[in-house]
């Protein structure tokens, strides 16, 4: 009993130490994304174009590219000098802010696409560090929400900086990078001491490793449907946190908050603190498939919680602040299970070997495609958004889908479930005979 009690609490600090520093980790690389975006650019614009949205699809291109690349280069990484790898592709991300603020517009549009792609490929490194364990449920939990908190917490700092510090819209992300770079290197060399997975950690969540062409397209093609609905879903969270995300300044402007660097951790904050909760409790659920269901069951209850408190809000019926952080709360239960729990899940409770970047990086691809479009076709088309108008009357419908596609995807996955038992218990019985 002793032994036992000393392995479990060793695996219980592993876990822990490990949850701090991905967090932390990931918080500080988010210092390189997006502080760009607290600023408007109020009255700029490139051929009758608005400025900032050129510079948002500028990045979130480079970032759509990296995660088709991804695909391929998360599937197949090695597990050595990763460290190195997130230096290199942070370093270049931020080098692109310099140049940016140096180079005057519309030219220096491009440093954003520079930047947003070797940034794409770091959320699968970061990941491979915790996947495949007991743990990685709380784990991933916390590094899921450290981009819901980072969010928060760059723009604030972001904010600070011009309020306080009269730092320029256009310098804003360069300094920004400067007060997360030191710490980054900490939690860099913290990361690089997390222990790998322990022999009981791989029987029960299943061995992690890179996956070849071959592996990949076996992969798709036994679970082609439930892919397909997975990638919609998270198609639909994808665009709807990045408007949240992208354009919360002008949201909150429309909404009478400006000049408030706070409100963005207020709402934030507390969103981190309720999905580190609900997500990293499925650390208590041992079995597999069961776990893999309660995530359909938490990104159910997001949609709802988005779709009925947009209603209200569109309603009069419900406070703007309030608002906000319900309906943020509601598309991060359904997106953070995707970057945290639900494909970890599946490869343990169907037994494959393989590695959960492969399929965030597949999710995520066409994720940013739908971002992308949304984006281009508000510019292409001369659409003039109220952001808040927009982004309420479009959760509302896109909630409604997103419950049809996730009871289908439950329903696809469990009877994927009930063959499987029921061709092990075949199997059972015929070596028994």
């Amino acid at each position: 009993m002793p032994a036992l009690f000393n392995k479990n609490s060793s695996q219980i600090k592993v876990g822990l130490y490990a949850a701090v520093v991905v967090f932390f980790a990931y918080t500080m690389i988010f210092g390189f994304r997006k502080s760009f975006t607290v600023a408007t650019f109020d009255g700029m614009e490139i051929a009758g174009y608005s400025y900032k949205t050129i510079l948002v699809i500028s990045q979130v291109l480079g970032y759509l590219l990296a995660k088709f690349y991804g695909i391929k280069y998360i599937a197949e990484l090695k597990r050595t000098g990763r460290g190195g790898v997130i230096l290199l592709l942070t370093g270049i991300a931020w080098l692109s802010w310099l140049f940016f603020a140096l180079v005057p517009p519309p030219y220096n549009i491009a440093f954003l696409f520079v930047n947003g792609f070797p940034l794409g490929m770091l959320w699968g490194v970061v990941f491979s560090y915790v996947e495949g364990r007991r743990s990685t449920d709380f784990i991933g939990a916390t590094l899921a929400v450290s981009f819901i908190f980072a969010s928060g917490f760059v723009k604030s700092v972001g904010a600070w900086l011009m309020v306080q510090f009269g730092v320029s819209e256009f310098w804003v992300p360069f300094y920004t990078g400067l007060v997360f770079a030191l710490p980054l290197l900490l939690f860099i060399f913290l990361m690089e001491r997390i222990p790998p997975p322990s022999e009981e950690d791989i029987q029960l969540r299943t061995e992690r490793a890179p996956m070849t062409e071959e592996d990949r397209k076996r992969f798709v093609k036994e679970f082609f449907a439930g892919i397909v609905a997975c990638v919609l879903i998270y198609c639909f969270a994808t665009i709807f946190r990045d408007i949240r995300d992208n354009f919360g300044a002008e949201m909150w402007k429309e909404l009478g908050f400006f000049d408030q660097p706070a409100i963005f951790s207020k709402t934030e904050t507390p969103i981190t603190l309720i999905i580190l909760v609900l997500i990293g409790s499925m650390v208590l659920i041992k079995n597999n498939y069961k776990a893999l269901q309660t995530a359909h069951v938490f990104i159910l209850i997001g949609f709802a919680i988005a779709g009925i408190s947009t209603a209200l809000f569109a309603a009069q019926s419900m406070d703007p602040v309030w608002w906000m952080m319900l309906v943020g709360l509601g598309l991060y239960m359904v997106y953070i299970p995707f970057n945290a729990v639900f494909f970890d899940r599946l490869i343990s409770a169907f037994r494959y070997t393989g590695n959960v970047g492969f399929l965030i990086y597949l999710a995520d691809s066409f994720g940013y495609v739908g971002s992308v479009g949304v984006l281009f076709s508000k510019e292409i088309f001369k659409v003039q958004l109220n952001w808040v108008t927009f982004f309420s009357n479009s959760v509302i419908g896109l909630s409604a889908i997103g419950i049809v596609l996730t009871a289908f995807s439950m329903v696809y996955f469990g009877r994927k479930y009930e063959k499987l038992q029921a061709s092990e218990r075949s199997a059972a019985k015929a070596v028994q005979v």
